[in-house]
């Protein structure tokens, strides 16, 4: 059987109005030609069916508008589109698909080249910061200050914690607002959590070492700390966290902890005092190690920031994880660890031996943001517009899904529970989500083991209210 089909429609007379573009064309990277971009993801569109032949394309004045693009920009993605048959142009009437395309089977189409698929961010998904104009403009202009007068640390290798200036403004910044105990030395900048993660798992454990993590967990430090050969000890998240007592009965000498106490991912709970300090005192007792993923404390809306755990450890067995991606945004690929002392020498070694040193190009700016008041001020407008998206969704998911979710406002971070009535499937529902333009993930698929609980994790940050009220609606649709 033929691989490519053709696809052809009749009755096009009534295909006049574009569907929901919102949710069928996506947030486009920044990193590449913006018209070769949008063509990308247009002709995946049309080449999966999800654009039926005939259907009615936007304007390039709408899509211009949409995704911040000049309007020269857009004509050039439509010419390619024509140029290519992919569409057809009609005086006076507009842009279509074209009544003749060929169509990509599924299995065709997902072994394409991951920039398109990257492409694609569904409302309600995971991962996506606010972009705020504001900040990056001012971010524009202070790269383009250090680039103009490019200083020597650019011409030669540098220390493999990064940059002295960028780490003594981000401990400054840690003391303040997160009560961690630590100066410029004991940091070390990453590409990300990911890359902290595993640098602190090469150092501290070896093939076999138990570690205690999260049950449910975040499925990517699930990954990276079973990829170090540790073995892998699930302990339950409750209403108060992780549950140190239990830890201790399955596996007391465990080597380590992984734990996000300021907001549980996924079930966005907060560690309770008691627990923090039997939690502490596990590990100066057997001389473990606790890692806590400090992933989105930023985004707290009721009261100030939580006190993190690593600044209660007076035994020094606490490293700490932080992010800039969920903050700023993911593109500038700069995070932090603070690195306990006992464990510096060996992180700093392997981040020798793997990648030298972070990258010097943003540093400057970064540390400018910080220290000249630009970062506290982004905060302040991103926290309010991530409240009031958080809002929107949860407002929309009452409407539309209330007879079928439990839904749980959340007082930090960027996602939100909600929980389903009944046993399930989410898998199924996640799947038929995606289909409409919802990208909600699993609950269930995020247990390691135990019998799963079945819900929605839904992301609300970097969406416009329009996106998440249309998805409330078609997660109903689904639901029902």
């Amino acid at each position: 059987m033929a691989l490519v089909e053709k696809r052809t429609n009749h009755s096009n007379k009534n295909q006049t109005n574009p569907p929901d573009w919102s949710a069928l064309i996506p947030v486009l990277p920044g990193d590449g030609p913006r018209s070769r971009e949008l063509y990308a993801a247009l002709r995946r569109l049309i080449e999966t069916g999800a654009l039926a032949a005939g259907a009615k394309l936007p304007t390039t004045r709408d899509l211009a508008k949409r995704f911040g693009l000049s309007r020269s920009a857009a004509v050039a993605c439509f010419e390619m589109l024509i140029s290519e048959g992919f569409a057809v142009a009609k005086v006076g009437a507009g842009t279509f698909v074209a009544p003749d395309v060929p169509y990509l089977p599924t299995t065709l189409v997902k072994a394409r080249p991951p920039e398109i698929d990257a492409a694609i961010s569904l409302p309600c998904g995971l991962g996506v910061a606010v972009s705020d104009p504001r900040t990056l403009d001012v971010f524009r202009i202070l790269l383009s200050r250090h680039l103009a007068r490019p200083g020597p640390e650019h011409f030669r290798y540098g220390d493999p914690r990064g940059g002295i200036a960028l780490r003594t403004a981000i401990a400054t910044y840690l003391r303040t607002a997160r009560g961690v105990r630590c100066d410029a030395g004991q940091i070390l900048l990453t590409s990300g959590t990911q890359q902290g993660l595993d640098l602190l798992a090469r150092a501290a454990l070896r093939p076999g070492d138990a570690v205690w993590l999260e049950n449910p967990c975040y499925p990517m430090a699930h990954a990276v700390l079973a990829g170090s050969g540790a073995r892998i000890v699930a302990v339950p998240v409750d209403s108060e966290g992780l549950d140190p007592e239990i830890g201790e009965r399955l596996c007391p000498k465990a080597r380590a902890a992984y734990v996000t106490p300021s907001h549980q991912y996924p079930l966005g709970v907060t560690m309770t005092m008691r627990r923090r300090l039997a939690l502490l005192d596990w590990a100066r007792r057997n001389d473990a190690w606790i890692i806590e993923d400090d992933y989105d404390s930023e985004f707290r809306y009721a009261g100030p920031p939580l006190t993190s755990l690593q600044g209660m450890d007076g035994a020094n067995r606490v490293a700490y994880l932080g992010t800039f991606s969920k903050v700023l945004f993911p593109g500038l690929r700069i995070g932090y660890v603070v690195v306990p002392e006992p464990l510096l020498d060996a992180v700093m070694a392997i981040r020798a031996r793997s990648d030298r040193y972070p990258s010097t190009l943003a540093e400057g700016a970064l540390t400018d943001l910080l220290n000249e008041g630009h970062f506290a001020a982004h905060l302040r407008r991103v926290r309010r517009r991530v409240q009031a998206a958080r809002d929107v969704l949860a407002a929309g998911l009452q409407a539309h899904c209330g007879d079928r979710l439990d839904v749980t406002v959340p007082e930090q971070g960027l996602h939100l529970m909600a929980m389903l009535r009944g046993n399930g499937p989410d898998t199924a529902i996640v799947e038929a989500a995606k289909a409409v333009g919802v990208g909600a993930r699993a609950l269930s698929a995020m247990f390691i083991d135990g019998a799963p609980k079945h819900g929605l994790v839904l992301g609300f940050s970097g969406f416009s209210d329009e996106e998440l009220r249309a998805a409330a609606v078609r997660l109903g649709g689904v639901m029902r």
